[in-house]
């Protein structure tokens, strides 16, 4: 999967969990921004890139 990618995911999840409705909502948006941000350390990883900070 391209970085560019799981970058753009990532910044859309933390932008919906900070607008959601409810609490539901927020919690389902951060455990997927959780997710990409391990994704991409993963892949910097793989690919020696430095790490940034990508919290989640």
């Amino acid at each position: 999967m391209d970085l560019a990618y799981l970058l753009s995911r990532y910044r859309q999840s933390v932008t919906r969990a900070g607008t959601a409705a409810c609490v539901a909502s927020r919690a389902s948006h951060r455990a997927l921004a959780a997710g990409y941000a391990e994704r991409i350390r993963h892949w910097q990883h793989a690919h020696g890139a430095a790490d940034t900070a990508i919290a989640a």
